[in-house]
């Protein structure tokens, strides 16, 4: 009795199948360390920079939300996750963009003009003048 298939088209299907699951696995798991040593490696060279208070104004705020969808056996559930940025003019007119807290991100109007304090991309403070 026959099926089809010999055993050499399943031995050849599965390795197939296993090739493609190793270089996907392989990829995931690169992205994730690089992201991993991406973000070491910037919280090490803020650790490096000088803190540093200069003139600025805020000339920009923003929000980027992300959403990502889960569901078990009775429930659907929604997740998301909110990173504030605000935009920074100084006196030479260079900006920068900062990420800051939401406690933070709500103390501040566009126009506000005072002393902002940062380290490398990390954002200190800013006190109004």
């Amino acid at each position: 009795m026959t099926f089809g298939y010999s055993m050499n088209s399943f031995d050849s299907s599965f390795s197939l199948f296993t090739g493609i699951f190793t270089i996907v696995f392989l990829l995931i798991l690169g992205i994730v360390l690089a992201t991993i040593i991406k973000g070491i490696m910037q919280w090490g060279k803020n650790n490096a920079s000088p803190r540093l208070t200069v003139s600025a104004t805020v000339v920009a705020k923003r929000t980027d939300v992300t959403r990502r969808h889960g569901s078990s056996i009775d429930n659907h559930h929604t997740f998301s996750s909110t990173r504030y940025y605000a935009t920074f003019q100084v006196e030479s007119g260079d900006r920068m963009e900062l990420e800051l807290e939401g406690n933070q991100f709500g103390l501040l109007a566009e126009g506000d003009r005072g002393n902002l304090s940062f380290q490398g991309t990390r954002y200190l403070g800013f006190e109004r003048t």
